[in-house]
C-alpha cells in the first residue's frame, strides 16, 4: 500500500516525477529534524512540528519549485517572492541538472532560521 506522502510523487509524468523525489532526498538529507508530511495536497516538510517548505509544481508551466514557509527571512539570490509576503520559490527546471549547491544553501540558511531563534519552534 502507498503512503499518502508518496501518493502525490507517484501521480506525476516524468520528468517532473524524478525531479521531486531527487528535491524530496536533499530536503530530508538537510537535518534530522526534518520529517515529511502532506498539507493542501502536496509533500510539506516541517523542521521539528513547524512548516519549513513545500514542494510543488507551476500549474501553467509544470516545472517544479521549492516554497520555503519563511522565505521573507532568507536572502538567497535564486529566490524569487513574487507577489507573495511571506513566501519565497526556488524554481527548479526538471530536463536539467538540479542546482545542488543553491538548493542546499538554500535549505541550510531555512534551517538556521529555526535553529538561531529568528522562527520560533513549537
Amino acid at each position: 500500500m502507498i503512503k499518502e506522502t508518496e501518493s502525490y510523487y507517484v501521480s506525476l509524468q516524468e520528468p517532473q516525477q524524478s525531479c521531486l523525489l531527487a528535491l524530496r532526498s536533499l530536503i530530508l538529507a538537510q537535518d534530522e529534524n526534518i520529517r515529511e508530511t502532506q498539507k493542501y495536497g502536496m509533500p510539506c516538510f516541517c523542521y521539528r512540528k513547524n512548516i519549513f517548505c513545500y514542494l510543488w509544481t507551476d500549474k501553467k508551466t509544470s516545472e517544479p519549485y521549492i516554497l520555503m514557509a519563511e522565505g521573507i527571512y532568507l536572502n538567497h539570490p535564486a529566490l524569487e517572492k513574487g507577489s507573495r509576503s511571506r513566501m519565497k520559490i526556488l524554481k527548479v527546471d526538471p530536463g536539467k541538472n538540479l542546482p545542488v549547491t543553491i538548493i542546499k544553501e538554500i535549505l541550510t540558511e531555512g534551517v538556521a532560521l529555526y535553529i538561531n531563534g529568528i522562527v520560533k519552534v513549537k
